[in-house]
């Protein structure tokens, strides 16, 4: 297979962007041609993960020629294949759903391009085998859905989108401080080459001062991206106002460029000095579990609750990470993988229900009782709820049983408990939404001045569409009731977690 393969993924969509621009003119040309390159995109990526799952050794490719660790390299190795066929499965949902969306922000002439460029931007983060090259194309992510949410149909798009830009320039800040704090020791940023110039110089020597400072400030960067207690404030009021198709991406895979970023640290760049950052992992994913259930049971509105549920969600994985058993890292991949499908799908269902309310929002108040009208999405809500309590047979009960398989290999019985009490939170919530959504009857409300009473507020015959989120949750039942092709896979991403060795030499080529 040519090492040219590691490319595609990111020049596909990248090429396609420029050209559905040009397209413009002919909004469903450039949708066909949107949603033809994301596929397109996915097969590629689908390649990829099925090379080095089969061969073993990552894809590596030096861009211009320069080998590393003097030029840029493109590495796919098993754990950045499988989460860009994650990512790139679930962008292709969202192009799908904005294809069937009659929110206003799709029918302009850079939506399309700008979802394009979010793309590129997560494909490349994961694909990249040097930190300063993670930056940029973690900006390209940024920038991209910071103006898709800005030109938001919610009148509070704007004010989200800053926020957003805001707390992504601390976390900006804080990666290149680490980098330059890391060029300055080490003199390269080049993974591969990091990870084996700080295994024979690690933290504590007096030629290396700067590393703790660069540990430190890449936990700050990936707890941003990751909406990690206490970095999260951001993210409800980012969600909530931002095009369905939009934070639906943003809320389920782009939130795992954090937790990537922490399966590196841990298991690649600072095996050393895992000791001391697996105990603040575990810490702020139970806190995270605990404060996000309670936050979502105490929202408003369905969108905020579900990017509270994300920040429980995220707090499993992170406890994963910290365990950092072959069992708890191929868990930390489970639930990575399983959660980006089901939260994309429920918040993709919290939009569709929005789009048929009296109002277009998702507050409860507005959207009580006009579920009943949409029985085939109810259905497919409850389903997406019993995924994220984890109940079975979906894809969840797999991902929090893993969890919870772990960490009794690991005797982590105290982390346990709680983890087992706070999961509760989610049966309630979903729970909670379900019902005031499909099952209680409509109440009175106000909403921007205008007041409607209980009897005439009705489900409009018209809204997004469906097929998104239907195949979405189709892939979340197919996970539940058939789990271990994703299972093998992840005990084999552990596995090649679990010794550094190889990516270093493939990339170094020694």
């Amino acid at each position: 297979m040519p090492p040219s393969l590691v490319l595609l993924p990111v020049l596909i969509p990248l090429a396609a962007a420029p050209v559905a621009l040009l397209l413009s003119a002919r909004p469903r040309w450039q949708a066909g041609w949107a949603v033809g390159a994301m596929a397109t995109s996915l097969v590629s990526s689908a390649l990829l993960l099925a090379h080095v799952w089969r061969s073993g050794p990552p894809l590596v490719l030096a861009m211009g020629g320069w080998r590393a660790p003097f030029g840029i390299v493109l590495v796919g190795d098993l754990l950045s294949a499988v989460m860009v066929v994650m990512a790139q499965s679930v962008l292709l949902a969202g192009i799908l759903y904005a294809v069937g969306s009659r929110e206003k922000v799709v029918a302009y002439p850079t939506f399309y391009p700008l979802f394009l460029t979010l793309a590129v931007g997560l494909t490349g983060a994961f694909l990249t085998g040097d930190l300063f090259n993670l930056f940029v194309f973690a900006e390209v992510l940024v920038f991209s859905g910071a103006i898709l949410t800005a030109n938001a149909d919610d009148p509070y798009g704007t004010e989200a989108a800053l926020k957003y830009v805001y707390i992504s320039l601390l976390a900006s800040a804080a990666l290149l401080l680490a980098v330059g704090s890391l060029y300055v020791a080490y003199g390269t940023l080049n993974m591969a080459d990091l990870a084996a110039r700080i295994a024979a110089s690690p933290a504590g020597t007096s030629d290396q001062p700067l590393l703790g400072v660069a540990v430190a400030l890449l936990l700050v960067t990936f707890m941003v991206k990751s909406a990690v207690f206490p970095f999260h404030f951001w993210q409800p009021d980012f969600h909530a106002a931002a095009p369905t198709a939009v934070s639906a991406m943003l809320s389920s895979v782009v939130v795992k460029l954090g937790v990537y970023g922490f399966l590196r640290m841990t298991t690649l760049l600072f095996p050393a000095q895992r000791p001391q950052i697996a105990p603040l992992l575990v810490a702020l994913g139970i806190v995270g579990v605990v404060y996000g259930g309670l936050s979502a049971i105490g929202t408003h509105n369905a969108k905020r609750m579900l990017a509270y549920s994300t920040l429980a969600q995220i707090g499993f994985i992170l406890v994963a990470i910290g365990w950092g058993t072959p069992l708890a890292l191929a868990a930390a991949v489970i639930f990575t993988v399983n959660h980006s499908l089901v939260k994309s799908a429920m918040l993709m269902l919290a939009g569709f229900v929005a789009s048929r309310a009296p109002v277009k929002t998702a507050a409860f108040a507005v959207v009580q009782g006009v579920g009943k009208a949409m029985p085939a999405a109810g259905a497919l809500f409850l389903v997406g709820g019993m995924a994220l309590a984890g109940i079975p047979p979906t894809n969840g009960f797999i991902s929090k049983m893993t969890v919870f398989r772990s960490g009794v290999e690991a005797e982590q019985w105290w982390a346990l408990l709680l983890l087992g009490v706070a999961s509760i939170f989610t049966l309630i919530y979903v729970t909670r939404a379900f019902m005031r959504i499909w099952w209680q009857p409509p109440v009175g409300f106000t909403y921007a001045g205008k007041t409607f009473a209980a009897d005439e507020i009705k489900a409009k015959p018209y809204g997004d569409r469906l097929l998104a989120p239907a195949l979405l949750i189709l892939a979340v039942l197919a996970l539940g009731l058939w789990p271990t092709p994703l299972v093998d896979l992840a005990m084999a991403v552990s596995r090649w977690l679990g010794s550094p060795a190889p990516y270093i030499a493939a990339v170094l080529g020694s």
